[in-house]
């Protein structure tokens, strides 16, 4: 079986496995904007909780300020089992509801006009999913520290917020400010996203934080950490002035963390240099330390890599350059442009999020280390690509695509640099992503169209071949006397993508297309060889 027939078969395996998945009603519940959802648009979320570590339970409500933007009665809330709504009010009313699975139908009485603007009031409790492999597969996390006090936090992307809160758990409606207030034993401090506004400590041994977030903020960025922390702070002076930088250890890490952080504000000065300011200047920047491996909750990004450098302590890229790094630190903050700054409307579309990001570290070695270290480490993170699947999930059924959007992603953006062929409009086009889609919800057609625009290139094609298809483009080139003959096999139909290639020692950009070409060789022994920085495949195929 030769190469192209191997490719061929493959790509036959994975789109019979796509077609033959099977989503259920509640997917299309969670992951489209029904009717029930779309008539309303969210204003301000009041999240007030108690959580209970003594028998892992959360009581409490979720006030919802909403404006109607068409006229309907009946509203779609979404909470997990086995969570529970236990009341809903509005203008002094217990409403009517109704549980399919997953997702509350409230039946309002009160008209709902178009261009008003309405409050409901939405009580809950229960024991919430216990996360098995936060957070990759998540919920809330109920441990104890090394001195036996609670240590607590929730991670919730892909399985959504709804797993503990009851709120609109679709991606493409953010809430434009939310206060959060949490309930923990005396002894437990709770840190949330956004700036603490005020700590009330009750009679019953309890203490109430509350905290504000007064930018747009995407569910699942939304969080709980709970333990016995020790804060220390310092100010960024950045590119919108003084950045608030706090950070919250556990008691006995304090030494460790102070040492170890130090890589954030090189990673803010790095990430406003090549992205713009960081988006979230008047919420602050928050790094907390939590009982899983980390995540980017926006303004409050949580870590858990055991203050080592690289991943948990080694290199994903096996170059060495990511050992420089601590890697949650950076890939954690990195989402706050690309993930909480510009958010996927569909998680169809999650690499927005995590091929940029991925991106991100790589930038990051570059800003500190030059350009060929930056290179060097995309390119080493190559090892990891599994071509299984394509990078764009399903759309309306709240399905990610492959793990590929990763490693994959982040090189299909070194590739896409390498055909700008511009540093600096390289660097207008990802900072001007964060100023045109500034605290946006984003579909891939928008990125895809801007980047394009901006580069003055059609790159429709290079996205169709790496987000959409799983095949690797192949460079087919063979020699016959002075001739070289060249063209690209393994790819979508119409696609084109120029090429740096260095014939005979001397560099050369080439335009294949999947028709033959030729140009003209002056050496009758001819060699070439393909940029590194492409990520694409060759076949001589002269023998």
């Amino acid at each position: 079986m030769n190469k192209k027939t191997i490719y061929l078969f493959l790509l036959f395996l994975v789109t019979n496995t796509i077609l033959a998945q099977k989503f259920t009603r509640q997917d299309s519940l969670r992951g489209s904007i029904t009717k029930e959802r779309s008539w309303w648009d969210l204003k301000k979320y009041h999240l007030d909780i108690k959580v209970n570590p003594a028998d892992s339970t959360i009581i409490g409500s979720n006030t919802i300020d909403y404006q109607v933007v068409e006229k309907y009665n009946v509203m779609q809330i979404d909470l997990q089992e086995p969570m529970q709504i236990t009341k809903i009010v509005q203008d002094g009313i217990n409403l009517k509801y109704q549980r399919d699975g997953n997702v509350y139908y409230v039946y309002l009485v009160a008209n709902q006009s178009k261009g008003e603007k309405k409050q409901l009031v939405i009580f809950y409790g229960g024991k919430p999913k216990i996360a098995v492999n936060p957070p990759w597969d998540g919920g809330i996390t109920w441990k104890k520290d090394e001195n036996g006090k609670s240590f607590i936090a929730s991670s919730c992307q892909g399985l959504g917020a709804s797993v503990w809160w009851p709120n609109k758990d679709h991606m493409y409606d953010e809430v434009e400010s939310m206060l959060i207030s949490v309930n923990v034993p005396k002894g437990l401090m709770d840190i949330s996203n956004g700036r603490l506004i005020n700590t009330k400590q009750l009679k019953d041994n309890t203490t109430t934080y509350t905290w504000q977030v007064t930018n747009p903020i995407n569910n699942y960025g939304v969080n709980i950490n709970i333990g016995d922390y020790v804060a220390f702070s310092e100010k960024y002076k950045g590119e919108k002035g003084d950045l608030d930088c706090q950070y919250y250890v556990l008691r006995n890490n304090l030494a460790k963390a102070k040492k170890q952080f130090q890589d954030v504000p090189k990673m803010l000065k790095a990430f406003e240099h090549w992205f713009g300011p960081y988006p979230f200047y008047e919420d602050s920047y928050k790094l907390v330390e939590v009982p899983y491996l980390g995540m980017e909750h926006q303004s409050s990004v949580t870590y858990g890599n055991g203050y080592k450098n690289g991943y948990r302590g080694r290199d994903l890229s096996g170059t060495g350059w990511g050992l420089k790094f601590d890697f949650i630190i950076i890939h954690e903050s990195g989402h706050e442009w690309f993930a909480n700054n510009i958010t996927y409307k569909d998680i169809a579309d999650m690499w927005i999020h995590e091929s940029f990001t991925n991106y991100s570290e790589s930038l990051f070695v570059e800003y500190y280390y030059g350009k060929e270290a930056g290179a060097e480490y995309v390119r080493g993170t190559r090892k990891n690509i599994r071509n299984d699947k394509p990078i764009i999930g399903q759309y309306d059924v709240n399905n990610e695509g492959s793990g590929d959007m990763y490693y994959k992603g982040g090189n299909m953006l070194h590739t896409i640099r390498q055909i700008i062929n511009n540093d600096e409009k390289w660097r207008e086009i990802l900072r001007g992503l964060n100023s045109t889609f500034y605290h946006q919800t984003v579909t891939t057609q928008q990125i895809e169209n801007y980047i394009s625009e901006q580069a003055g290139i059609d790159l429709m094609p290079v996205f169709n071949q790496y987000l959409r298809d799983t095949r690797v483009p192949t460079l087919e080139y063979y020699f016959t006397e002075k001739q070289l003959s060249y063209r690209w096999i393994n790819c979508v139909d119409g696609f084109t993508m120029p090429v740096q290639v260095y014939l005979n020692g001397e560099s050369l950009q080439i335009q294949p297309t999947k028709e033959w070409k030729v140009i003209t060789v002056s050496n009758v022994n001819s060699k070439l060889t393909i940029d590194a920085n492409y990520y694409v495949a060759e076949l001589n195929s002269t023998n």
